[in-house]
This record gives structure tokens, C-alpha cells and sequence, in this order.
């Protein structure tokens, strides 16, 4: 087992990213054996730190419980691991000087700046880097989403952060792609003759990619309201996993081969002219309802909002890859807050038998289905037909053969650890390159200019639904339907 030695530079290290995610991460890996103490944290505040170290991560740690118990021998030792600076982020100073001493050493070992902050202050922050010489040979520095507004924003964020770092040193980070199920996905496709020979139109009716949230925007009024969910899911998530499972066998498993077939994918996919936008694209905004028998307000009053929001909290759409492989094959992509369940999963639909032989048979042969699940838990299966054990021959039941291979070795990695431990030894495989990120932004902004241009609100939905009635027409005029597994019931929409 490989066991790294880094340092660290969380930029926001008080902040909600870092104490709901990064925080529990280090620490689980730490207790792995997968962080050596030896390393080095330190997190940048704008106001500091008002007591030690130690009763701080411990609260940290009672919110957001890491994947692992918490033992006062351990946490004592990964406390001082951990150093907090006050440092702003728009000039130099003392506090920049003081955060070059933290980290000036002869060793080699990796540096890693993970900019946890808005996307505002990547520009300032990438300069002062360069200015302070936190830019060396053996630093890197990862972006958190979300990169720019719209393909204008991310091209200069872009552009200013490669003044300071090359691209081999920027790590575009977007956690869905560190999750163990996306890596069973590559490793099932591609080293499986089986899966390639299906993997294509001849065989597949349809993909679903579905992120579901049931919590609402309360406490998000800074960032969402002008953001929405096609930028904040659609335009970073939902098109990457798209890409993942659209993308052509790379010749090699390694960064610029993955990358190279995933901006192929993006290339290919199909623009949408103002009456196919209209028509495969929905977008909603959700009202007062109840969520587990509790009541609960409208988009509008979470946000304490005066006026009336066309920001969207839901999206479904269609999209199409004009490509050999997927050439006829609908891409049905949905996300959205205040949905029923909360969860992360693709769905791969294989076409139906062309011919049911057996006539007590009839219409009960539910097509083939391969499910990813990425969230609450990890869960690979395919979905098939077989006879019902002692019943008559005409009796047919799906079953579900699950792929999941858990062994007894310790906790699984995050995938927020997995991404910092890859951007420490400087593998980007599972990062995005700066080409993903335009090519994406110049798909999704022509959908949300054509909304601009239109001025039609969002359909509303209530709370505790699974979005608006078009969501389900999307569908249902294809003669499709939107498909989830709880418990390995299908649940009706």
C-alpha cells in the first residue's frame, strides 16, 4: 500500500468544502495509512483561528463524521499535521511571507494548492503564488468547481491561472469522476470484450444520468441565485459522466489518452437549435411542498427572495452524440433539488428482444439494464430476465446480478481523497483539461442564451415531486420512462 507524503494548501480551509469534505478525507486516509503523518496541511482563513487546532477538527469532525471513528490518540496526531494562517487573497504581505516559511523545505515532495474558494479569487490567488514562488516544479493547483459563469469567464480563468501554472501542473477537479463506481466503469468497459462488443447503438436503446437532490438552496443564496442548475450540474457532472460512458477504448489508461477521448465525446455533441432546445430541454423551479412529512418553503422564500427568480432548480434534456458508435441513441440527462430521494446513478438500457418465442411470455420482458450507482453508495448491476425458479414456463422474473467486488482491504477511498492523493504524484487521468471545460461551457451556454432570450420562467414543480410534468412528457413521448432502483424496487414516477 502506497503511502504519501505531501503538502498541503487548502485556499477557504475554514470553509464549508473543506470541513464537510476535504477535512473527513485527509483524516480517513490518514488513519488508512494512506496520508503519513509526516505531511503537511495548512489551511488559509481570512479571520484565523480563535483556539487550538485540535478542539477545532474535533468539532469539525462531530458535524461531518469522516469515514472512520475518531480516536483522540489519532486525531491529537493529525492536529499537528494541520496549521491554520490568516491570508488574503487579493494582495501580498506578511501573511504570504509567513505561508512561504510554512512551506519552504529541501525535500522534494509534492505541493498541492487546492483553491477552495470562489472562482472570483482564482486569478488573484494563482498570482500571488507566482509572485511568492509557490509556483515551483513540485507545485500543482487544483480548481474547485465551478470554472467561470459561461465559456467567456472560464476561457480568462483559464488563461490568467496559466500564467502561473502549467497545464501539466492544473488539476480541474470534479469529485463524481473519483468515485469507486466510475472507476469500475472503465476498468468493466475496457477490459472486457464482453461490455465493448454491446457498447453501442446496435445494442443500446437508450442512457440514462440522473444526479437527484432532496435538500433545498437555503444557505446558498451567495452562489446559486444567477447560477442555476445547468450551470452548477448540467454544465460540469452530468456532461463528464456523459463522457465517461459515451467515450471511445483510449489507447493507453493514461491522462492525455482519457482526455483526448472524452473531448471527442464533447466535440460530437450535437448543438441545439431554438426549436429542439424548446422542446428537449426542461427547466423548473421548485414551490412550497413536504419533504418526509415536514413542510417546507418555495425556492423563492429559502432564498428570502423580493422578486421573481428565473434561476432553475431542475433540469432534464436530451442530448444526442453525432458519432458512429452513437449515432440514434437518446442521452437522457436530469438533475435537480427537492426531489423525493437523493441519489446518483446511470442507467444503461439495452434495446428489447426482437422476438418474445414463448406466448405466455407476452410483453412481461423487461429490456436488459446495466446500472451505475454513484450515490448514497457505490453499486455496479446488470438487470435480467430468467425463469421464475419452480413456477410455470412462462413465468419470468428479472434479477439482478451484482458486480460490486468488496474485498476486506480497510475503508474505500473518497473520491475527494483519491483526486488529492492523484494530484500529489501528478496524475491527472481523472482531472478535466482546460479544452473539456470550453467545450462543455460552449454547449451548455447556447441552451442558456436561448433562455435568456425567451424570458419564459422555469416550469414549477412541487417540493417532494420529481420535478416538472414535461420532465416525465420528455420521456413518455419517446415511449421511455425514467428508471430508479431503492432496495431493488423500480420506483414509479
Amino acid at each position: 500500500m502506497m503511502v504519501d507524503v505531501f503538502d498541503l494548501v487548502i485556499f477557504g480551509g475554514t470553509g464549508d468544502l473543506s470541513r464537510k469534505k476535504l477535512l473527513p478525507a485527509l483524516y480517513a486516509g490518514f488513519v488508512a495509512g494512506r496520508v503519513a503523518a509526516d505531511s503537511r496541511i495548512v489551511l488559509t482563513s481570512r479571520s484565523g483561528l480563535k483556539g487550538k487546532v485540535y478542539d477545532w477538527l474535533k468539532g469539525v469532525f462531530d458535524e461531518s463524521q469522516p469515514a472512520c471513528a475518531v480516536e483522540k490518540d489519532q486525531l491529537e496526531t493529525f492536529a499537528s499535521m494541520v496549521q491554520v494562517l490568516e491570508l488574503g487573497l487579493t494582495e501580498g504581505g506578511d501573511d504570504w511571507a509567513a505561508l512561504k516559511a510554512a512551506l519552504d523545505c529541501d525535500d522534494d515532495r509534492p505541493l498541492v494548492h487546492f483553491l477552495a474558494i470562489p472562482p472570483g479569487l482564482f486569478t488573484s490567488t494563482c498570482e500571488l503564488l507566482g509572485e511568492y514562488g509557490l509556483n515551483c516544479d513540485r507545485a500543482r493547483v487544483v480548481l474547485e468547481k465551478p470554472l467561470g459563469n459561461d465559456l467567456a469567464s472560464a476561457q480568462a480563468i483559464n488563461a490568467d491561472v496559466g500564467k502561473t501554472f502549467r497545464e501539466d501542473q492544473t488539476f480541474r477537479i470534479d469529485h463524481y469522476l473519483g468515485k469507486e463506481a466510475v472507476q469500475n466503469l472503465l476498468a468493466l468497459r475496457f477490459s472486457n470484450i464482453l461490455f465493448e462488443e454491446l457498447w453501442s447503438g446496435r445494442t443500446i436503446d437508450h442512457i440514462q444520468i440522473t444526479i437527484a437532490e432532496n435538500q433545498g438552496v437555503q444557505g446558498r443564496a451567495g452562489f446559486y441565485e444567477g447560477t442555476g442548475a445547468m450551470r452548477d450540474m448540467v454544465q460540469n457532472h452530468l456532461l463528464q459522466l456523459l463522457c465517461l460512458v459515451a467515450m471511445e477504448p483510449p489507447a493507453r489508461m493514461d491522462a492525455d489518452s482519457i482526455r483526448d477521448e472524452k473531448l471527442k465525446v464533447l466535440k460530437s455533441l450535437k448543438p441545439m437549435t431554438s426549436a429542439e432546445i424548446e422542446r428537449n430541454v426542461v427547466r423548473g423551479q421548485y414551490l412550497a411542498g413536504a419533504m418526509n412529512g415536514q413542510a417546507v418553503g418555495s425556492y423563492a422564500e429559502d432564498l428570502e427572495l423580493e422578486h421573481a427568480s428565473h434561476t432553475e432548480t431542475f433540469v432534464a434534456l436530451k442530448a444526442n452524440i453525432q458519432n458512429w458508435r452513437w449515432a440514434g441513441v437518446p442521452f437522457y440527462l436530469r438533475t435537480g433539488k427537492r426531489l423525493p430521494d437523493r441519489f446518483a446513478e446511470i442507467v444503461i438500457q439495452f434495446k428489447s428482444v426482437p422476438h418474445s418465442p414463448h406466448p405466455g411470455w407476452g410483453d412481461r420482458i423487461n429490456p436488459n439494464r446495466f446500472i451505475i450507482r454513484l450515490q448514497p453508495e457505490d453499486h455496479l448491476a446488470l438487470r435480467m430476465m430468467v425463469k421464475n425458479h419452480g413456477a410455470k414456463a412462462e413465468t419470468l422474473k428479472e434479477v439482478e446480478m451484482n458486480l460490486d467486488i468488496n474485498g476486506n482491504d480497510g475503508m474505500r477511498l473518497g473520491p475527494y481523497l483519491r483526486l488529492i492523493l492523484d494530484a500529489a504524484r501528478g496524475d491527472q487521468s481523472l482531472f478535466v483539461h482546460r479544452d473539456e471545460v470550453e467545450h462543455a461551457w460552449r454547449w451548455v451556454d447556447s441552451i442558456i442564451e436561448h433562455w435568456e432570450k425567451s424570458e419564459e420562467p422555469p416550469e414549477s414543480y412541487q417540493s417532494g415531486t420529481w420535478g416538472p410534468y414535461e420532465a416525465h412528457d420528455l420521456m413518455t413521448r419517446d415511449g421511455r420512462e425514467w428508471f430508479h432502483e431503492t432496495s431493488g424496487r423500480k420506483v414509479a414516477r
